[in-house]
């Protein structure tokens, strides 16, 4: 599939897909005759999975190593299960954290809702 049909499946815009590739984060496209990059379908998952990474927070720096790690295979699959460990560990404090603030979200509406004033005491 050209890199249009990538970006347009995968949500990254054609540019940034093409500084993947310069930056290690995508292998080498294909090319075909006339220069044009062409991709499997297996890049559309790998491209799902760096969407992941992105929106959790992880840096380029460390999407890039992950992506080095991978290219190298089998031999870094321990560093890559440490690397992916932290920020998954990082994503669960995040998770809970953001529950405390739902809850106090959902007992402040709730006072609202039965008081028509909001409860008094410690913010959180």
């Amino acid at each position: 599939m050209m890199i249009g049909e990538v970006a347009e499946k995968s949500g990254f815009s054609v540019h940034t897909l093409r500084y993947y590739e310069k930056i290690g984060l995508l292998p080498p496209s294909h090319r075909d005759r006339g220069g044009r990059r062409s991709y499997d379908d297996d890049v559309l998952r790998w491209l799902e999975f760096l969407g992941r990474l992105k929106d959790l927070g992880m840096p380029i720096r460390d999407r890039v190593l992950y992506a080095k790690l991978r290219a190298e295979g089998d031999i870094t699959i321990e560093s890559r299960r440490r690397l992916l460990q932290t920020y998954r560990d990082a994503l669960a404090e995040r998770v809970i954290s953001l529950r405390e603030t739902l809850d106090v979200l959902d007992a402040k509406i709730a006072s609202y809702d039965t008081t028509g004033t909001p409860l008094k005491g410690p913010r959180k």
